[in-house]
């Protein structure tokens, strides 16, 4: 059993993967937890827009459960599964959707939680999730009678670390670009195998239709044909980013195009379709400026915040550089808007809103009083 995860954004881009017929032979939703929606696209546009009163930028944590096709989970094992990977990784409780995909007839089920804690409104840690995930598939392996599957963090008991896998996002790179992982690492240990130095690598490389490019946060990378982006020390076998780093002294990587720029070029010299557009990459929710104060929880999109945050919003939009148009007003109007301070207008905003958010409790009035009598004293 093989389990993988990680933590990310973008409800538009999770819904288009999930529901992937192309590639899948079935994709069914199996379940739909702690949401209003009744779709699974509206009940990840939920999670994500809880997250927008948080700092978080990645809102979700998408995981999923491979087993061998000889070694099918019954509906009672997968949620039994699920549940206890969920516990493992502390998202016991948050909302989630399940999918099930079937793939040249083998079965794997998807998982995608909201991390969002709504009581503290703030990220659960998603730290050292690689050696949770194993943990977890070698005591299901134990439970379930499966064949077990060696990792690199869990239970090595002297065992040699086996080969890394292709990530997710390498798997659906190669989907996109038809280049494997496989035939890509071929191509660069080749290269490797009979060159000395950078400059050999580099123009090797472009001999083959690829680019040498300056990474984001590695110092080299190269880009296929297809604008699909390789770490080299990843691509080649037998060797690390040290390796590679003492080979290229030769190269400054200032000199050398940046991934962006090396990326579009590629696909622009391939006429390859750049199908990583907004839809795979929504802009990035953005957390309106709140007020610290204690208020009224209220229910948003299936999640809860407080009124102060709603507030918060809503000022900052009314206050912002960019209203919304207004209709044309008559002189005497304008002249009498003209005379409304600032103060006056934030006060007017104010009272429409405390006729449409529920009222503090007594406790919280009770709590902004003493506070305010503290500052008086001082």
């Amino acid at each position: 059993m093989i389990i993988k995860g990680t933590s990310c954004a973008g409800s538009a881009r999770l819904a288009a993967h999930l529901t992937r017929t192309d590639t899948n032979e079935r994709a069914e939703v199996k379940e739909l937890r702690g949401v209003v929606s009744e779709d699974l696209a509206g009940a990840l546009r939920e999670m994500e827009a809880v997250a927008a009163g948080t700092r978080s930028t990645k809102p979700f944590y998408h995981g999923s459960i491979n087993t061998r096709a000889d070694e099918k989970l019954t509906d009672e094992q997968r949620t039994y599964a699920i549940d206890k990977l969920e516990a493992a990784l502390g998202l016991t409780g948050q909302a989630r959707v399940v999918v099930i995909h079937v793939k040249e007839g083998r079965e794997h089920c998807h998982i995608v939680w909201s991390r969002i804690n709504l009581d503290r409104m703030t990220a659960i840690s998603d730290s050292h999730n690689y050696r949770k995930h194993e943990e977890v598939a070698r005591s299901l392996e134990r439970e379930f009678g499966f064949e077990r599957v060696q990792g690199a963090h869990a239970e090595r008991d002297g065992k040699a670390r086996p080969e890394r896998t292709p990530s997710h996002a390498e798997m659906l790179q190669a989907e996109r670009t038809g280049l494997s992982t496989a035939h890509a690492k071929a191509t660069l240990t080749g290269i490797w195998l009979t060159t000395k130095n950078g400059k050999e690598f580099q123009e090797a490389l472009q001999q083959k239709g690829w680019v040498l490019a300056r990474g984001d946060r590695r110092d080299f990378v190269a880009v296929d044909p297809t604008g699909g982006v390789h770490s080299i020390a990843r691509r080649i076998d037998g060797a690390k980013a040290a390796d590679v780093r003492a080979r290229f002294a030769d190269i400054d990587p200032r000199d050398l195009q940046s991934v962006a720029e090396a990326t579009r070029a590629q696909r622009k010299r391939s006429g390859t379709r750049d199908r990583e557009g907004a839809a795979s990459h929504p802009p990035k929710p953005q957390s309106p400026r709140t007020s610290k104060s204690r208020g009224a929880k209220i229910s948003l999109g299936g999640g809860v915040t407080t009124a102060s945050k709603v507030a918060g919003g809503i000022l900052s939009a009314f206050m912002g550089e960019k209203p919304a148009p207004k209709p044309k007003e008559s002189e005497a109007t304008k002249k009498a808007n003209d005379a409304v301070t600032p103060s006056s207008r934030r006060q007017e905003l104010m009272r429409q809103l405390s006729r449409e958010i529920p009222q503090e409790t007594e406790k919280d009035a009770e709590i902004e009083a003493d506070r305010g009598r503290d500052r008086t004293r001082r």
